[in-house]
């Protein structure tokens, strides 16, 4: 079910990104109805079913498509609004989708506990549907008088390139093994962070789940904190920084041998910053690379780095500990994702901003 969930919301998300015409001509409150209507009807048709087969539909299909619809929508608004500190902008608002575990979860847990988990599939189901749908009603596009004063402010130089010219420049590969390379990493940390903890550093399972809130924050400060890095550093040096961190991470647990509290929590903070840096990074750096005319498009075709990057990572880190008997063991492949990483950001993600870079 989650494979499912995390395939459609991808596939949603992309397909929904990639027609910005769809944006343009379809009123955006129109399209957040429809989304809060596919989730909320995802959720409570789960809570009317016994069969895990038929809940992977109604969960995994249904719901994770209603989410992507959402998610790109206000993507594309935000990125519109703050032409100049895109970056920032499209941080925090995806830091309000990291969130929400840390309300959505307990949540959850205390409407199990006194109503069972198939009410409160209808529950959360009926109060999705209602927030999703006001909340869109404050979604617009800036006035064309504020996109037209924005933009012959912005000082680019960059050549709008369509999707089928990006696919033929290099840079496009480059960010995609990038991106692909830090939801990887991201995805399986998120995976195994439980595992570790107990494993390794000996903690008890009820400490584990308490650090799992604590980096789920620093999951979400990544995105402003690697948006505004993107901004004014520009795609190389941002994506630099992010997997010398990942080498930094990765070597204080191969160093401790994972038996050190300290160095755990220091590590898997930082790791879990990584997957926020990227949902940021790449956007912003989509923008930065290729300009701004196509910008829904060409982000929808990047996008899919990182559904391949949910798709393996949910899955490989389970596998290296089955294959070589210890989780400590995935951290010597996170340096050679780390090292590998800066040698393709330094290979492809470079000259075509130079001039932007001198310009500002």
């Amino acid at each position: 079910m989650v494979f499912l969930t995390c395939f459609f919301y991808f596939s949603s998300h992309c397909l929904w990104q990639s027609h910005e015409v769809l944006y343009k001509n379809i009123n955006l409150n129109i399209l957040f109805f429809l989304g809060g209507i596919i989730v909320g009807f995802g959720w409570i048709l789960s809570g009317f079913l016994k069969d895990i087969r038929l809940i992977s539909i109604t969960y995994g299909i249904i719901a994770g498509s209603g989410v992507g619809i959402v998610y790109g929508v206000h993507i594309t608004v935000i990125s519109k609004w703050f032409p100049d500190k895109r970056g920032l902008s499209m941080g925090l608002v995806i830091s309000g989708f990291y969130l929400s575990p840390l309300i959505t979860a307990p949540l959850a847990r205390y409407l199990i506990d006194l109503y069972g988990p198939f009410n409160t599939f209808k529950i959360l189901g009926s109060a999705f549907f209602i927030l999703i749908s006001i909340l869109g009603f404050f979604f617009k596009y800036p006035p064309e008088d504020l996109i037209l004063k924005t933009s012959s402010t912005q000082k680019r130089t960059l050549t709008d390139l369509s999707t089928k010219e990006m696919l033929k420049d290099s840079k496009f590969y480059g960010l995609w093994l990038c991106y692909l390379i830090g939801t990887l990493i991201g995805l399986m940390i998120i995976g195994i962070s439980s595992p570790v903890g107990e494993e390794l550093v000996k903690l008890d399972p009820k400490i584990t789940a308490k650090l799992i809130s604590f980096f789920a924050i620093f999951n979400a400060f990544g995105r402003p904190l690697f948006g505004w890095i993107t901004d004014k550093f520009l795609p190389l040096k941002s994506a630099i920084i992010s997997y010398v961190l990942v080498l930094i991470a990765s070597l204080l647990m191969i160093i401790s041998r994972g038996e050190s509290l300290i160095l755990y929590v220091i590590s898997f903070s930082l790791l879990w910053l990584i997957l926020g840096a990227w949902l940021a990074i790449a956007p912003t750096s989509t923008i930065i690379l290729f300009g701004e005319r196509y910008y829904s498009k060409n982000y929808g075709i990047v996008f899919t780095a990182y559904g391949f990057g949910a798709i393996i990572g949910v899955t490989i880190s389970g596998m290296l500990r089955d294959i070589w008997g210890s989780y400590l063991y995935v951290f010597y492949l996170l340096s050679v994702l780390g090292i590998s990483g800066i040698i393709i950001a330094l290979l492809f993600l470079k000259n075509r901003y130079n001039k932007v870079q001198e310009s500002n």
